[in-house]
């Protein structure tokens, strides 16, 4: 439990009532949106902290997520922590469905998987109750003043790891300093993911002497799993046609990246895309657009094969993009050609020697790309027509896709050595939590 000195606020005590107050509302919103998913009603319930999963015996140590791509890239570390210190027992809490279903066959051994408890009194206290985590390590930016204050005042140890915020929640924590001191209090540890960060962090009163620059987590992520009967099915359906994925794209994208298919098109007149949404669930919303585009396509989720003549392949699955990172070699990452998100993760591609496309908005991973961009790993594109132009290029010259991609594969490798450090800095919080 901290010992700074530092008094509740008025500001967070006014936060905690509000959310006793509407604590109804949130469980209904976040209750509903699980609903949807059709997820089970015994695990909807995990959001109001409610739980039929039995706590195992000993030492539970807490992962807190956000969704799929901070919860993998925690599973390496847990991995690593089970090495040094094998009895302890491992709890991974996420928000989303997609979180749930891609954990469910991967979680490490003494490791299991819970829907994140909203934030608010009643639920984090039914949560603490039952699981008693000795330490809880919050993941990039999931920092929920009550989980936090709740689960210091139990004395379970805490630490903020992949550290990530933006400037604008930069600006919105350094309004209110007393209120920001308060609450980065409560970690014993806090790594962030660059330097920007740190400084960041610095800035919004985080205690000084506790927070360090470290590596984007998701650098020492597994290479992600493959299908291998299922890559042998669609390297058969493929043949020797041209290929090329763009992987994790949002609204507003697709239209840019289909633009940029049909000017391939022109030149290379056998070649397939394989489209890969960030979220499935629009999957309607972008046969639309396939359909508005006159091109041929095929959607996986309805069973539909690649034909000869498929020059769209719509794969609006979970879990699968390991596959999709294997079947070709020249990949674009989307949420990086508009503005509002940010970029995605370069490392998973990296690790299968793929050339990295990427748009000019990526500050999600900003010094990733650009020590990768520097390497010569990673091609950014502004617009359809220079997309179309670079994959064209890249497809005509397989040598030197080749070469950017060995570059990308061997930035990957370095991350992932990255790896002991991180784990050593983890065991020292655990360690006070345990002893």
């Amino acid at each position: 439990m901290s010992d700074s000195g530092l008094s509740p606020t008025l500001l967070y005590r006014t936060y905690r009532a509000a959310t006793r107050i509407f604590s109804p509302a949130f469980g209904y919103i976040a209750t509903r949106k699980l609903q949807k998913q059709l997820v089970p009603s015994s695990r909807i319930r995990e959001r109001l902290g409610r739980t039929s999963a039995k706590r195992p015996s000993g030492i539970i140590i807490w992962f807190h997520c956000a969704s799929i791509g901070e919860s993998l890239s925690v599973l390496p570390l847990i991995e690593q922590l089970q090495k040094h210190r094998p009895k302890l027992n491992f709890l991974i809490t996420s928000g989303t469905a997609s979180s749930a279903k891609v954990l469910k066959h991967r979680l490490p051994k003494n490791c299991q998987h819970q829907f994140a408890p909203i934030d608010t009194p009643k639920a984090m206290s039914l949560f603490l109750e039952h699981w008693r985590p000795s330490a809880g390590i919050f993941v990039e930016s999931e920092i929920w003043p009550n989980s936090l204050i709740m689960a210091n005042n139990t004395g379970a140890k805490l630490a903020l790891i992949n550290a990530r915020l933006s400037e604008r929640s930069l600006q919105g924590w350094q309004r209110f300093p007393q209120t920001s001191a308060y609450i980065f209090d409560k970690f014993e540890m806090i790594l962030t993911q660059n330097a920007f960060i740190e400084k960041g962090l610095r800035r919004i009163k985080a205690p000084q002497d506790r927070v360090y620059r470290g590596l984007n987590l998701k650098a020492i992520a597994k290479p992600l799993d493959v299908d291998y009967t299922e890559r042998k099915l669609l390297h058969h359906q493929l043949k020797d046609r041209l290929l090329w994925v763009a992987s994790s794209t949002h609204q507003g994208e697709e239209e840019i990246i289909l633009k940029a298919q049909i000017e391939l098109l022109q030149h290379l007149k056998d070649i397939c895309l394989i489209l890969v949404p960030r979220h499935p669930e629009r999957r309607e919303e972008i046969i639309l657009l396939l359909e508005d585009s006159e091109l041929e396509y095929s959607v996986r989720s309805l069973s539909q094969r690649i034909t000869r003549n498929t020059q769209i392949y719509l794969a609006d699955t979970f879990g699968e993009m390991g596959l999709w990172y294997s079947l070709a070699k020249v990949i674009f990452i989307g949420g990086s050609l508009l503005e509002s998100y940010g970029g995605h993760n370069p490392y998973e591609p990296a690790n299968f020697a793929t050339a990295i496309l990427t748009g000019p908005n990526r500050t999600n991973f900003s010094e990733t790309y650009d020590l990768l961009i520097d390497r010569g790993g990673v091609i950014q594109v502004n617009s359809a027509k220079s997309l179309a132009k670079n994959v064209n290029y890249l497809l005509s010259n397989p040598q030197k896709t080749a070469e950017i991609g060995a570059v990308a594969e061997s930035f990957a490798k370095d991350g992932r050595e990255w790896l002991s450090k991180i784990t050593s800095d983890v065991l020292s919080i655990i360690e006070k939590g345990t002893s």
